[in-house]
């Protein structure tokens, strides 16, 4: 692949994982959610297939204690449903996706670009994030 080819796609890559990071935080957030994810977590997320799945794994993991109240598939939809409101296109798999996303710290390379600009101005900051 040409240098140009190689970086038009970083590039689109990492369009779509800040519109995905930006969907998904406002959905939590949306349901009064408080927590975010940033670009390590949805690549460590994309290892595993299916949305739904990876929402699930990723309560399963980090907030089990909403499991006791609502069942993993209740709130993964719940997310899912927010965020593909807002953005629809699912975010590859590894194993969908090309060289260049194979190893996570490639994504990681220039820092979280959500860090510097908020994809939602309207949306407030949430307590403890």
């Amino acid at each position: 692949m040409s240098h140009a080819r190689a970086n038009a796609h970083e590039t689109e890559h990492d369009q779509d994982m800040q519109a995905q990071l930006c969907a998904y935080n406002t959905a939590f957030a949306e349901l009064g959610l408080r927590f975010r994810w940033d670009e390590r977590t949805l690549a460590s997320l994309a290892t595993i297939d299916g949305e739904r799945e990876r929402i699930a794994a990723y309560l399963e993991a980090h907030h089990a204690h909403l499991l006791k109240a609502y069942s993993a598939e209740f709130l993964s939809q719940a997310i899912l449903e927010k965020k593909s409101a807002r953005y629809p296109v699912c975010f590859a798999t590894r194993r969908e996706s090309t060289a260049s996303v194979n190893n996570a710290s490639d994504l990681l390379r220039a820092g979280s670009q959500w860090e510097r600009s908020s994809c939602d101005p309207d949306l407030p900051a949430l307590a403890g994030v």
